[in-house]
């Protein structure tokens, strides 16, 4: 039987092994790339994505578990022009070799939608990993993503 479920605002089906994890689904079948495989345990969270809107370790995630549901990728967050979060990651220059940083951005987007003015505090819970160590960047971002938030909320 098909799982069935909505990727980047599409109807998507998948006939195949229902048991595979989400992340290959991904990477495999529908050629996004910009989630990553990193650990394969849900630890490091470059595989982030968001399922019905809240953040989603894909890569421990078997396809049954997103029947009926919205899957947003990376490559889907943008829709008219970049989100509030890409665009605060690019003027305070996070990335360094890029390899988590989508996962680190789905990570913050779901976090702004739970706490719209985070402090360092609640930026710190966010369990994502960056091997090059760019967390006051990430940490600087947020913060500035969240004022942008607050910009166009008023707008």
């Amino acid at each position: 039987m098909p799982v069935r479920f909505t990727l980047n605002g599409q109807s998507s089906e998948f006939s195949g092994d229902a048991s595979m994890p989400l992340l290959w689904y991904l990477r495999d079948h529908a050629r996004l790339t910009g989630s990553k495989f990193g650990c394969g345990i849900a630890q490091c969270g470059a595989c982030t994505v968001h399922v019905d809107g809240k953040a989603a370790r894909s890569c421990v995630l078997p396809l049954s578990a997103v029947e009926g549901k919205s899957i947003t990728t990376i490559e889907g967050l943008a829709t008219q022009r970049l989100h509030a979060v890409q665009r605060a990651w690019i003027e305070e220059d996070v990335a360094q070799c890029g390899y988590c940083q989508a996962g680190q951005i789905m990570a913050a987007v779901d976090l702004l939608k739970r706490v719209p003015t985070p402090s360092d505090e609640d930026i710190a819970s966010l369990t994502n990993l960056c091997r090059c160590g760019t967390y006051p960047r990430i940490r600087k971002a947020i913060h500035r993503a969240a004022i942008l938030l607050a910009e166009e909320a008023r707008s």
